[in-house]
């Protein structure tokens, strides 16, 4: 199956999907399929975008750099992956939506060039709701504590949480972490933080979105349902 057929097939499953919640969710934005890009081509990337895929998720920052340098505003820039500090620099003058703010230092950092830049640069809280030693994100009892730091940023804008939950052979094992974080996502949007935006949680992979949005995902991350497997 061609990219473009996948990406047909994707869009008609998740709206699909979303009706079936009804007006469980009616307060938040329709829900979004990002396509995540690592290691594909150039070529590759234009397909998706011809075929209706309106915004782009990569991993790693160099990609992400060189990729805008070839496509630039043909797509909205997201930035999925682990963030180092010493890189923010290069992440913020493009991106849109920052998924995997995981700490304060970070926050800090990105924050200092949004404002050389004279932006307000909009982020994703990355939770670590599984435990699991080997995801970053902010230990889910801190989140709360967290969101009130990123608050106090001038140039952040916190606009939800984000989780990558475990790899299953059986999805279901995968609806409570998402239902965890849509319950953290809850709690932090009825604090009513100054300086925030609370209206995407961002979950859910190729092999469990169905249960992502099931559980209040509107941010939804694709990379080998659209692409294939990677070589």
């Amino acid at each position: 199956m061609s990219i473009d057929q996948k990406i047909v097939q994707i869009l008609h499953k998740v709206n699909a999907l979303a009706a079936m919640r009804e007006n469980r969710f009616s307060d938040l934005p329709d829900v979004r399929v990002l396509a995540v890009t690592k290691n594909q081509s150039t070529m590759a990337i234009r397909t998706a975008l011809a075929a209706g895929i309106t915004a782009v998720a990569e991993n790693r920052v160099q990609e992400a750099v060189q990729k805008y340098a070839d496509i630039g505003e043909m797509a909205e820039w997201h930035f999925i992956g682990h963030l180092q500090t010493n890189k923010a620099r290069l992440i913020v003058p493009f991106c849109h939506l920052i998924h995997s703010l995981d700490s304060k230092s970070l926050a800090i950092e990105i924050a200092k060039t949004a404002a050389k830049l004279n932006k307000r640069q909009d982020v994703l809280m990355q939770i670590n709701v599984s435990g699991e030693d080997t995801k970053f994100g902010v230990p889910p009892n801190q989140a709360v504590e967290m969101a009130g730091f990123l608050s106090s940023l001038e140039n952040i804008r916190l606009c939800g949480c984000m989780t990558i939950a475990p790899l299953c052979d059986d999805i279901e094992k995968t609806r409570p972490v998402f239902r965890e974080l849509f319950h953290l996502f809850q709690e932090i949007k009825s604090l009513n933080f100054p300086n925030t935006s609370l209206e995407w949680v961002s979950m859910g992979m190729t092999n469990d979105y169905p249960v992502a949005i099931e559980e209040g995902a509107n941010l939804i991350r694709i990379g080998t349902g659209i692409f294939g497997k990677r070589g």
